[in-house]
């Protein structure tokens, strides 16, 4: 079994900061890439970053300057620190990751896995 596990959401002020973390646990063999999207009800789910193994990474537009994504690949941990926070952000964000699967030491099946989302909440 390989889980996603999204924390570190919560109410803050517009122009504050929150440090959203993604831990991923399981037999793993590698992961490939780790993504964070947002989603809004009724609208659709927006890529905001991506990093990957190598620790390259790419922002939605709208983000950049602002947000930043990191990993501790020994941990399986993914990062996004978002910064100077807008009320229009007020989103459930949700990590996903592009993993193989461990089975004993060998790379067993590719897999698409999500977290179930934190609430980020911004006040104006």
């Amino acid at each position: 079994q390989v889980q996603l596990v999204e924390s570190g959401g919560g109410l803050v002020q517009a122009g504050g900061s929150l440090r959203l973390s993604c831990a991923a646990s399981g037999s793993i063999f590698s992961i490939y890439s780790m993504e964070w999207y947002r989603q809004a009800p009724g609208k659709q789910r927006e890529l905001v970053a991506h990093i990957t193994s190598g620790g390259r990474t790419n922002y939605a537009d709208s983000v950049k300057g602002r947000f930043t994504i990191s990993r501790d690949n020994a941990k399986n941990t993914m990062y996004l620190q978002m910064n100077s926070l807008k009320p229009e952000e007020t989103d459930v964000y949700y990590c996903q990751a592009d993993l193989v699967v461990a089975v004993t030491t060998a790379p067993g099946r590719s897999l698409e896995v999500w977290g179930q989302g934190t609430l980020v909440t911004v006040s104006s």
